[in-house]
Order: structure tokens, then sequence, then C-alpha cells
């Protein structure tokens, strides 16, 4: 039933496809342009009236297709580096233009969430959107005691496309590790499990006020970011009530710049940001395209939209900043040691093989300003370098780079001549310093000083007693391993195994003798040969039971 139903999904993106006209563009590319022919021959062609621009046709696409591909053109939107200023303008619609759902569904369904009749709580609640995006939309209104709020409303449906769309990136990722050469390595299965554990993490818009509430916890009081308040007595699965907040799009530069915003200090306060959330909180935005972004006349930033905000393992973390520095520092040699010790590459990876081919995707774009590099264009190439080394794609860490080029694509639109490895480096600095250097060991310290205070008082006559112990001769050694404890296994079956084996040999030579010498003056013929014959067979079992033990 569900190939049935992926195998209409498909038909279904090839039929929006025609229909907007993506077959003209894709059969007048350079790979496709022998089968043109087929345009001209296809019936519905014939009838199709005249069509709008090819970034038109994209955009339209995309919001027909639904979520997953509009999140897809909300991240291509950011990489103007990566495409046509015409194609960039476009596909900035779908971070907060996407076609709206009727809004007095939208009542409906809060009145459903709350209740009771909207009006019992909220007074001006304005039935068109402010605001529309992929999976939600967002609608005005003021609370009874005159503070003005912004009501988000799930879109109805959504949680059932969007897992038809899954299931169908199952199939195709299946499919990929399966008959793909690089499937192994870029572990397709795993990313789709990321991505569903983050899109389905998305469609709860209490979790999305739990984000909120940390994030704002995180940047209380501060001049870079400011995070609107939650209104948790009105949060719902479904619908979220949160401060309504007052800014520039970060996108409308000329606004921004109207107003006396320093491009240069909103750029530098981006990176410093993004650092700040993934080093000092291990808590970041990850959804931080343009329409999550607005601009206080102060320079301050404020964000909106935390329904997908990543983590990080300490360990993950550790190796990140210090890939980041060695990188920052042209220490080549240290990048590719971290990748084989952190397991991204395989142990038998030769380090100065690698560290060279490092060296000759990362040198030319030192000392050169943001707007005369991409980090597409230098992350396609070191991917590449990498493949060669048979390096993995890790999935916990595709939510940093897709948020790493979000940033960059928003400090390129605001200050192209952002230096950011002079932004970010200090940063990164300070934070190794505080995990390994100085600051770290006087912090760890002061953590651990309760329970040396506790415990000090007792090392004296716990040393008294280790000592005499020794003395005695009864200090014991609890070494566990799991080599330790395989060898003692083995040991035992070996010494069992030697027991058996004479065991056997005594009573087959002990049988030997009692037919050879015959019966004594304590045992009869009878009794001496039959003895003889328990003894040989019991002896013959248990050496062939060594023996087969032997050979496993």
């Amino acid at each position: 039933m569900k190939r049935i139903s992926q195998t209409i999904r498909l038909l279904h993106i090839n039929r929006v496809m025609l229909r907007n006209g993506l077959d003209e563009m894709i059969l007048t590319t350079n790979m496709f342009r022998p089968l043109s022919l087929l345009r001209f021959l296809s019936p519905w062609s014939w009838f199709r009236g005249e069509l709008p621009a090819n970034p038109v046709r994209i955009r339209r696409t995309l919001e027909e297709l639904g979520p997953i591909f509009i999140k897809f053109g909300q991240i291509l939107s950011t990489r103007r580096d990566l495409l046509p200023d015409d194609l960039a303008d476009e596909l900035a619609l779908l971070q907060d233009r996407v076609p709206p759902f009727c809004g007095s569904e939208a009542r409906k369904i809060i009145e459903k969430a709350f209740g009771h009749p909207i009006e019992d709580v909220l007074t001006d609640f304005d039935e068109k959107p402010l605001a529309s995006a992929s999976v939600a939309q967002v609608h005005t209104a003021t609370l009874k005691d005159g503070r003005q709020v912004v009501v988000k409303v799930l879109r109805p449906g959504i949680e059932k496309t969007i897992r038809r769309d899954v299931d169908l990136l199952y199939t195709i990722a299946g499919l990929a590790n399966r008959f793909w050469s690089e499937g192994k390595r870029l572990r397709p299965l795993e990313i789709v499990q990321e991505y569903e554990k983050t899109i389905f993490d998305e469609l709860d818009l209490m979790r999305e006020a739990a984000n909120c509430s940390q994030l704002r916890r995180n940047f209380l009081n501060s001049d870079m970011l400011y995070v609107p308040e939650i209104h948790w007595d009105l949060a719902r699965k479904n619908v979220l009530v949160m401060e309504r907040i007052y800014g520039t799009n970060v996108s409308d530069t000329k606004t921004l710049k109207a107003q006396g915003v320093s491009m240069e200090l909103l750029g530098a306060r981006g990176v410093e940001i993004f650092f700040t959330q993934v080093f000092r909180d291990n808590f970041f935005h990850a959804d931080m395209h343009p329409g999550n972004i607005f601009v206080e006349p102060s320079g301050r930033y404020i964000s909106v939209d935390f329904g997908i905000m990543g983590t990080l393992t300490e360990e993950d973390k550790r190796y990140l900043a210090e890939n980041l520095l060695a990188f920052f520092n042209r220490d080549y040699h240290r990048v590719a040691t971290l990748h084989v010790e952190s397991g991204w590459v395989p142990a038998t990876t030769r380090v100065e093989d690698f560290e060279s081919a490092i060296r000759t995707v990362c040198e030319p774009i030192f000392d050169r300003p943001l707007s005369e590099i991409s980090f597409g264009h230098f992350l396609l190439n070191l991917f590449q370098t990498a493949r060669r080394y048979d390096m993995e794609v890790q999935p916990q860490l595709v939510l940093l780079q897709k948020t790493l080029l979000n940033i960059e694509g928003l400090g390129r639109q605001l200050y192209p001549q952002l230096d950011l490895w002079t932004t970010a480096k200090p940063f990164l600095e300070n934070w190794m310093d505080g995990q390994v250097g100085r600051k770290a060991m006087i912090r760890k310290f002061k953590e651990n000083l309760p329970l040396m205070a506790e415990n000090l008082p007792d090392l004296p006559l716990k040393l008294n007693k280790v000592i005499d112990d020794a003395a005695a001769g009864r200090l014991e050694l609890n070494w566990k391993s799991d080599e330790l404890t395989q060898l003692r296994k083995d040991m035992g079956k070996s010494q069992r195994r030697v027991i058996t084996t004479l065991t056997g040999a005594t009573l087959t030579v002990s049988g030997v003798l009692l037919a050879t010498l015959g019966p004594g003056a304590m045992l009869s013929a009878t009794a001496a040969s039959t003895l003889a014959a328990l003894f040989c067979l019991g002896g013959g079992v248990m050496l062939l039971g060594s023996l087969i033990a032997a050979q496993r």
C-alpha cells in the first residue's frame, strides 16, 4: 500500500513539474538537449499557454509540492553566490510568503485548541495572516490586558503531508544506499532519519515554546539578540501565543542603512551569536533564514521561529572547535589528525596524504574577504577531497552545516567584506581555553572543591590503610577490561580441556591395563572385563570431546 502511495506521489511531482513548465528547462540543459525534440512531440506542451519566467516556475513548483520542497527552496534562497539574482529573489518569497490557508479555518483550530471562543482570551484577532510559512502561519491579536501578541497556527493536515514525503525520502535513500557506490559513505538513511526527527519536532508547538524560552534565558539582557516571551497559559501542541516583536527584516538592507545600522557590526554580531549558541550554550537556532530574523534600530537582532534547534555532544563540539582553530591557524596536519581521531575518516588513512589534500583545498581561500570566496564551492571541494579518503557524513552535524551556510549567506548579504576568520577565531580560542586551558583547570577546581573538602579529613586514614594492606600483603589490584576478561575465559577453557584430556587418558590406560593383566585377587574375570570396557569407553569419550573442543 505504501509503494502505491509513493508511486502516486511521484506521478504528482511529475505532473506539477510539467504543469509549471520545468520540463522545458530540463530539456535545455546540455545533458538532455539531444532529447529536446520530445518537447514538440509531447501533447501537454501543445495546449500549454504562455509560461512565466523560469524563477517563478521554480518557486511555484516548490510551493505546490509542499513543506519539504519549500524548505529546500528556503535554504537555496540564502545562497545568492550560487544562484542568479532573479532566482534568489523569487525563492526568498518562500521564507514568509507561502500561500496561506483560510483565516476562518485558523480561527476554528484556535478555538478547538482553547476549548472556548477566541474572544474569551484574545481581542482584535486578525484573520488575515501576518506571515505564512511552510508548516504554520501567524496572526496578530491582543491579550485582554492590552499586550500585543502573535498567534502561530499549524497548517491543517500538515503531519500527513510531511509523513508522505518523508516515506518517499526513505525509499529514495534506501535505493541510494543499496545501488549507489557512495551510499555507505554518505549514509543517506541516517540523514533522512535525522531530518525526520527535526521536521516532526517542528510540528510540536509546545516543543517550540520550550525552545524559545530556553534561548530567551540564554540571551536575557543581551545587546546582541532579543528573543520574544512565550505566554505559556495559551500554548498548545498546534497553537502558540507569543509576544509580538517589531523590527526590520534583515534582508531589507536599504531600510537598515537608512536607520543608521552598521552593516559591518551586524555581520560580525551574526557570526558571534552563532558561535555563542553553538559553543557556549550548545543550543543553536538551526533555521536562520532571513524570514526568521529581524533587526532593531539599535542593531540588535530579533529571532523568531524556534521549531528547529540543534545540539552537539561534548565530544563533537570539542572536535569541531579544534578543527576550526587548526583550520584558522592553517595547521592542516592537526585537521587531518583530528578527522582520524574522531572517526570521521578510517583509522587506516595516511595522515600525511590527507593533510596534503586538505591544504590544496583550503590554502587558496585564506586572506580573502567573504565577498571573494564561497563556502558553497569550498565545502563542495572539501567533500570531494574527503570522498577520496572514505570520509563518512556525520548526520548529527548536518544541521550545523546547514546553519553555517545560512550564516554565510546572511553575512554575504549584509557585509560582503566581513572577515569570517578574524571574527570567529578569538571566540573559539577563548572557548577552548575555557575547556582545556588554564581557565578550565581553575573552573573544574572550583566545581570539585566542595567534594574535595568533604573527603579531605578522611584522606590520611584511607592512605594509612592502603599502606598497612600493602605491608601485610593484603593489597589487591582490581583491573577489569574486555581483553582481560576474555583472556580469563580462554584460560579457564584451556585448563578444563587439559583436565579432561588427562582424565580421559588415565581412564583409557587403566582400562587397557585391566584388559591386559586380567582379574586379580579382588576382581573376578567378569568384573575386570566390565571395568576395563567402561574405563576405555569413558576415557575415549572424554578424549574425543577434548579434541573437538580444541578444534573450535
